[in-house]
């Protein structure tokens, strides 16, 4: 693999730009090569001429102007493949381009450069499709990046692009920026608009960037957040988030949090979680939080909740095509589609809307000003990451750990909509290993300049060539 792509944060390469250090074509052009003589799989489609047109014009002046970034494959963009990477669905091609992905261009004036692999309609925690095969992890090749955003993290942390969009239905931007040294956050729900064909289903689903370094998010964010009338529930537009950068120390200093080595149920390697739970004691000692366990953080299981009301949408997404596609699907989507058939009738729409009931009140109590706690630090992922073609559940000590295991830790945040953040937090046997934190609402300033500390105290290498 070619080390000439730009190995530091995007932007950092804004500025080389802006210098005369580096230019968008070249950039691009290295970006090609490289990704021409990877291994990892992690691309599935460029459009090269478009791109190049579009670097030759760049406006470096912009927020990452002339800067190639990934694009997720489950987020459409006009012209481009749109096939939620499943084979029923190869020959499908974008009609428009996604609010997010239209801003880091337009306004941003980002490079569109490569589309990135994904799971299949995002449903699982790793990247192996019938279509495009195996992702694999730059940290280790034949080990997973994670899922559904696995194509991104990989682009990323292996040095090919320097960011790329991600999405976040149940931990897709978490759990890959976990297992390949990156930060993800996900923000409140709403936070970047979902249109302008917007479709809400179960009502989890925010979207962001695969970085390298908590500045790219903050920028990220400056550029993608804000209202969009195509999507009614996306929130106010917030400025500053860049700026404010290391501004939020006194709202920090005495925040009360709970590190919780089983949040959601989660069955965590013992090993990692010392790991995790040194980190989390010198980011409170750094910061100046306190460290509470008198908070009960029990949150009720919704895994099969939101995998019921997930399958309606891939169902309804295949239409006619189902069920003779069977046996085109990847296993994990020919299994679930075949036990959640039936399942959505009234009685288990209103058992799922109970259910989900029981989550918001429990995280409200968890979460309460008064009573409750500021924030919860747990793990992004229970272990390093498992193999690239799966299956999703490894053992490690006896234990099963796995797809559930990960749903468990990052479901909680997208049920109830909060803001939370994977930190790189070190490693485990060569590879990276995440440190999750989870906030109330609306309160990502404050999980960014807890990145931040954590960025500046225990620095983490940009990527896996720069170790």
């Amino acid at each position: 693999m070619t080390t000439d792509t730009w190995q530091g944060d995007a932007v950092g390469l804004v500025e080389a730009f802006r210098s005369g250090e580096r230019s968008p074509i070249e950039e691009l052009d290295a970006a090609y090569e490289a990704i021409d003589a990877s291994d990892l799989n992690a691309v599935c489609f460029t459009d090269r001429d478009a791109a190049r047109a579009d670097a030759v014009a760049a406006d470096v002046s912009k927020p990452f102007g002339g800067v190639p970034i990934g694009v997720k494959s489950l987020n459409e963009v006009e012209g481009w493949p749109n096939d939620e990477a499943s084979v029923p669905l190869k020959d499908h091609v974008g009609k428009i381009t996604t609010t997010q992905v239209d801003r880091i261009r337009r306004l941003g004036g980002a490079v569109l450069a490569a589309q990135c692999t994904s799971s299949e309609f995002g449903g699982v925690n790793l990247t192996r499709t019938v279509l495009h095969g195996a992702t694999h992890n730059p940290w280790q090749h034949g080990r997973t990046p994670g899922g559904s955003s696995g194509g991104s993290a990989s682009v990323v942390a292996g040095g090919l692009l320097p960011i790329a969009t991600g999405g976040d239905g149940g931990g897709s931007i978490r759990i890959p920026c976990g297992f390949t040294g990156l930060v993800g956050l996900k923000a409140t729900f709403g936070r970047i608009p979902l249109g302008p064909n917007t479709q809400y289903g179960n009502l989890t689903v925010t979207t962001g960037c695969m970085a390298r370094s908590v500045r790219d998010t903050a920028r990220w964010f400056d550029v993608c957040n804000g209202h969009d009338p195509t999507d009614p529930l996306s929130l106010p537009r917030v400025e500053g988030w860049e700026r404010g950068l290391g501004s939020h120390g006194d709202a920090l200093r005495g925040a009360r949090v709970a590190v919780v080595p089983d949040w959601g149920g989660a069955v965590v390697s013992p090993v990692m979680w010392e790991l995790l739970e040194e980190a989390a004691t010198q980011l409170i000692a750094d910061v100046s939080m306190t460290r509470t366990d008198d908070v009960d953080t029990h949150v009720p299981r919704m895994g099969g909740a939101w995998s019921i009301s997930g399958m309606i949408e891939i169902r309804a997404a295949l239409g006619d095509l189902y069920p003779d596609c069977a046996d085109d699907l990847t296993p994990e989507m020919k299994f679930g589609l075949a036990s959640t058939d039936g399942k959505y009738s009234e009685e288990g729409r209103a058992r799922i809307e109970r259910r989900r009931t029981e989550v918001n009140q429990a995280m409200a109590k968890i979460f309460d000003p008064v009573d409750g706690v500021d924030f919860v630090i747990t793990a992004s992922n229970p272990d390093v990451a498992f193999d690239a073609n799966g299956p999703l559940a490894s053992v490690f000590g006896g234990i099963e750990a796995g797809m559930g295991n990960n749903g468990q830790l990052t479901f909680p945040a997208n049920l109830h909509g909060n803001p939370a953040i994977s930190v790189p937090a070190g490693q485990l046997d060569g590879l990276p290993i995440g440190l999750q934190i989870v906030g109330r609402h609306f309160s990502e300033p404050l999980l960014l300049d807890l990145a931040r500390t954590m960025e500046q105290n225990r620095p983490w290498p940009l990527t896996s060539l720069t170790t």
